[in-house]
């Protein structure tokens, strides 16, 4: 690990329920980040794994970055794939974030939130619920609206909302292969196969209402984001919509924000794109990040 500190643990958080985390820091014990980063992954995934290139380059970059998996989600407690309430998953997230941040020699650094898909969800829930303790945020295809495509017709959304409420950890939400419609490299997409603790099954009745839910919680409050942004998507993104990546950076109340749009790209990407995309895409991140802290630091 040259250049960069890496730990994982899993600590019982106050709802008793076992999270696990992870952090990579710039190497050495006496490196101070630049700034702190709270990354939130997308559904399915795991804060390893697929995030790992991304953390280890922000750390080399001088970068504190730490992630947790959702409870149901990767190595934390929870049924695998189900998310009662995206308002606790986003408390579960925000006590962890503090946790890391009231450390004492965390105080006095700016904090980032990272969030892609429905992390980007995550993300913007946690600004809106601590308007005040972040610098930025980083939103990558953020879940603020699905695609047509993705939402069931209206009389068969009534159907699973009355089935919902019955079976709520049913697994019967038609969907497409997720993989083909989010990957646009073909060569990730194989390698996808092999996070074993992602979540790939049918998404359950109950996670995919509130995840709903939540994308129509979040259109009407765009106006209510206040932070700093940098939102980067893929045109070709027929998971969650372009469009309203658009809508979010012209409705968002800061002054201060950045809309990336790339192409031809997919939905994931950090992880489905060509090795070049993926690099421009973390490399506009860095830039931003490392723009920020250059004015931080040049004031007097």
């Amino acid at each position: 690990t040259e250049g960069k500190k890496i730990v994982q643990s899993i600590e019982v958080n106050s709802r008793g329920l076992e999270i696990f985390s992870k952090s990579w820091l710039p190497g050495g014990n006496s490196a101070t980040p630049k700034a702190l980063v709270f990354y939130c992954h997308g559904y399915g995934e795991t804060c390893t794994f697929v995030f790992e290139g991304v953390a280890r380059k922000l750390a080399l970059s001088g970068y504190g970055v730490f992630a947790l998996d959702y409870p149901g989600f990767g190595l934390s407690q929870g049924l695998h794939g189900y998310i009662p309430s995206l308002d606790l998953l986003t408390s579960d997230v925000a006590e962890h974030f503090s946790k890391v941040r009231d450390k004492p020699e965390h105080r006095g650094l700016r904090s980032y939130l990272f969030g892609q898909s429905l992390g980007g969800a995550v993300a913007l829930k946690v600004h809106l619920k601590q308007p005040n303790d972040w610098d930025g945020a980083i939103l990558v295809a953020p879940m603020v609206k699905f695609a047509e495509n993705m939402v069931p017709n209206w009389i068969l959304l009534k159907i699973l909302i009355g089935v919902a409420h019955l079976f709520p950890k049913l697994k019967i939400v038609p969907h497409q292969n997720f993989v083909k419609m989010a990957f646009r490299d073909p060569k990730k997409r194989d390698l996808a196969a092999y996070n074993v603790i992602a979540y790939k099954d049918t998404a359950r009745l109950w996670t995919a209402l509130e995840c709903l839910r939540t994308t129509q919680e979040l259109e009407r409050c765009l106006h209510k984001v206040a932070l700093p942004l940098l939102i980067l998507h893929g045109e070709a993104d027929v998971v969650t919509d372009p469009s309203v990546s658009k809508a979010l950076y012209e409705k968002a109340s800061c002054q201060d924000k950045k809309l990336r749009l790339y192409g031809d790209a997919y939905h994931s990407l950090l992880e489905g794109e060509t090795d070049e995309v993926i690099s421009t895409v973390v490399g506009d991140i860095i830039s931003w990040l490392d723009h920020r802290h250059a004015v931080e630091f040049s004031k007097p």
